[in-house]
């Protein structure tokens, strides 16, 4: 496989990006070797600045669940920007997604939309703690809610990939205001409240974490997690930017039957275009400037294009799509597990929905300790086995690989047969 253009564009990049890259999971730094430039992408395939083609499994970390540029989608968003791309002024879009969501997410009766999960995290965690007058959360080991200060504590996703899992220019204080539990572990919870009961104004938790690679919530947990915080008089806050419309049209929440205080949303509400949001009881949402006191404000918050994009994407979801992305995610997991029978090379499958990862370990994975029990060094040589072979999985243990409406049974059954060849080369 050539890489002679993507490795000058990222000798180029490093003289004018931080570490070459905008993201930091992007510098392939866990996987070893250089990151792969894309040059275009359309359906199931992405294609890299030296012409290799890949079967993706990224798809953009998530919100491209109908696939890279679908043609209808691509024709709406250039009709909107031809109308404007921002206007710094309502316009009917933001209205009609946000009564789609709240069609889709009854427990969103407010919506405020900005421009990625971070924010929508942070301002959520403000919304909760303006409304109990308390100012500690309640985290959990390896879920990842963002960069924002208050999150950057046992973090996943990045933080994790690079051995960070706390950052530098973290104030003593605001770390300080963060409580970790162990994922899946109600006891540590209810260790934390016993602590401090009167100081916590919400718990946020992913339904299905995403970000120390896919782990779903044990069965009772996120109901367990409601009565907690009801009896305390704490929020229950719902991130659902990745698990949110991937494991069904109304999120984990519909699945469980949990309707949290809050909800933190993200990817596919974009269409692919940047966007986030966060809502929930009417009640607590008016506590949101203009509304009410608590403020928070955003130049391109529910600009045209994300607007546009999110109303085709969620337009388009319906029950033949989740039953096709749930079979093809059940074939891709039963194949890899096969494969990895074959090859002696211990590997645990967790999937859910449309998602999945591959954890290279004996022992299930159902929180951090477990996860990060996965031999890295191994996941890096299959990695590498698979990108020579033309299939582009996540350059991370530590995160989701997801299918779309655009990927085929033959997909899933190329990147079956590729595995076991890669699953040969990541054996010591």
């Amino acid at each position: 496989m050539r890489t002679t253009r993507s490795r000058a564009r990222f000798a180029r990049a490093r003289r004018t990006l931080p570490g070459g890259v905008d993201s930091p999971v992007r510098a392939f730094a866990a996987v070893g070797g250089a990151p792969l430039f894309i040059r275009r992408a359309r359906g199931a395939r992405l294609e890299d600045a030296d012409g290799n083609t890949f079967i993706d499994y990224v798809m953009s970390w998530g919100p491209l669940i109908h696939g890279h540029a679908p043609p209808a989608l691509v024709r709406a968003v250039a009709a909107a920007a031809k109308k404007g791309t921002s206007y710094g002024a309502p316009s009917p879009l933001e209205v009609e997604l946000g009564e789609r969501v709240r069609r889709l997410m009854p427990s969103i009766e407010r919506i405020r939309f900005v421009n990625s999960g971070t924010e929508a995290t942070m301002s959520a965690v403000r919304v909760a703690r303006a409304a109990t007058g308390r100012d500690l959360i309640v985290k959990f080991e390896g879920c990842y809610h963002g960069h924002a200060d208050a999150f950057l504590v046992k973090a996943g996703s990045g933080a994790l990939t690079l051995g960070t899992p706390t950052s530098p220019g973290v104030t003593a204080g605001a770390a300080g205001d963060t409580l970790v539990a162990s994922y899946n572990n109600l006891a540590s919870v209810h260790r934390l409240f016993d602590a401090h009961r009167d100081r916590i104004a919400a718990v946020i938790v992913e339904p299905i974490a995403g970000n120390m690679g896919v782990v779903p919530s044990a069965d009772g947990f996120l109901r367990a997690l409601q009565e907690v915080c009801a009896g305390a008089g704490a929020l229950l806050i719902f991130d659902e930017v990745i698990s949110g419309f991937r494991a069904s049209a109304g999120g984990v929440q519909e699945l469980v039957g949990v309707r949290p205080d809050l909800t933190c949303l993200g990817k596919i509400i974009g269409g692919g275009l940047p966007v986030g949001a966060y809502g929930g009881r009417a009640d607590l949402m008016s506590l949101v400037s203009p509304a009410g006191p608590v403020y928070q404000a955003g130049t391109l918050s529910g600009n045209p294009l994300a607007m546009t994009a999110g109303l085709w994407a969620l337009g388009r979801l319906s029950p033949r799509l989740y039953m096709s992305l749930g079979s093809l995610t059940r074939r891709l997991a039963a194949g890899l597990a096969d494969a990895a029978r074959e090859a002696g090379v211990p590997l645990q499958i967790n999937a859910a929905g449309s998602v999945l990862t591959p954890f290279f370990t004996r022992h299930p994975v159902r929180d951090y300790a477990s996860a990060t029990s996965a031999d890295t060094a191994a996941y890096a040589r299959f990695f590498r086995g698979l990108l020579a072979r033309g299939v582009y999985p996540p350059p991370s243990q530590f995160e989701a690989w997801f299918l779309s409406a655009a990927h085929t049974a033959e997909d899933v059954d190329r990147t079956i047969e590729v595995a076991r060849a890669a699953l040969r080369d990541a054996r010591p």
